[in-house]
């Protein structure tokens, strides 16, 4: 997940939101599982809500799990900004 960084220097809270959006994109369960324990759920929310990308099924995902309105994401509010090639 982390190849292209030094995973020596990952910091678990420096580095929180690419953590977490590499889990949630790229993980497996024990890898969530590690990152619902290691950050409180308040932080780990808050920290979703900044990812700029989430593909649509870890999209519908996180909005379940997490109880959280997709207008509170950026990834989806950001998408929705941005004007496709065919519209």
């Amino acid at each position: 997940m982390f190849w292209d960084v030094d995973f020596e220097a990952l910091d678990v809270e420096k580095h929180r939101r690419l953590i977490v959006e590499r889990v949630l994109t790229l993980g497996n369960l024990d890898e969530f599982f590690f990152i619902k324990r290691t950050y409180n759920p308040e932080t780990l929310k808050e920290t979703i809500k900044q990812i700029g990308y989430l593909d649509p099924k870890t999209l519908s995902f996180v909005i379940t799990h997490f109880k959280l309105k997709k207008s509170q994401l950026r990834c989806y509010t950001k998408n929705r900004l941005m004007k496709k090639h065919w519209d």
